[in-house]
């Protein structure tokens, strides 16, 4: 106990302030708590809200980033005519349906006498092909621009055209062919 009463006596040389405090003092003590109190739990609301955004923001962004593959993937395959209108899609299932009819035909026609120019129409037609793959992806651009919709009705109409012209060459190539071999006959 001697160290005890050593340690008060060192004490009182150091002259505490023992005065009793205001009257107010622990409503200023309270009201001091109190702010301190109100500033941590809005501190605490506002790093729960900065977290909870910030959740929500990787959240968003990783939907987006989601939402654009799969979007720009199958927007970039679907945006054609059938897009625009009910009548748009007719068109092109119209121009689709006679541009397959008349591949086949052609390819009926296939003989060792036609073959070069077959080979050359589906070569143009390739060619119109990757103009039209152009075209739709300014069509998703343009907003659907009408000019772009006639571009791609007039390639439609070109790959018919071409393929009609294909055919009656190749009927003019037979007719040719028959003619030579009725006057070798002769």
């Amino acid at each position: 106990m001697m160290k005890n009463d050593k340690f008060f006596e060192d004490l009182k040389e150091l002259n505490f302030d023992i005065a009793e405090p205001n009257s107010n003092h622990q409503k200023r003590f309270l009201d001091k708590l109190n702010k301190k109190n109100t500033a941590v739990k809005k501190r605490k609301i506002r790093t729960l809200w900065v977290s909870l955004s910030g959740v929500a923001a990787a959240l968003l962004i990783t939907f987006s980033a989601f939402s654009g593959v799969f979007n720009s993937g199958s927007l970039a395959k679907e945006t054609d005519l059938a897009t625009v209108s009910p009548e748009m899609r007719q068109t092109q299932d119209f121009y689709s349906t006679v541009i397959e009819q008349e591949l086949k035909s052609l390819k009926k026609e296939r003989s060792e006498a036609t073959s070069a120019i077959i080979d050359d129409a589906l070569e143009q037609l390739q060619k119109l092909e990757t103009e039209y793959q152009k075209l739709k992806k300014d069509l998703s651009e343009s907003g659907k621009d009408k000019r772009v919709i006639y571009a791609m009705i007039s390639n439609f109409q070109k790959r018919i055209d071409l393929l009609n012209h294909v055919l009656e060459q190749i009927q003019t190539i037979k007719q040719l062919k028959k003619e030579n071999n009725e006057t070798n006959i002769i």
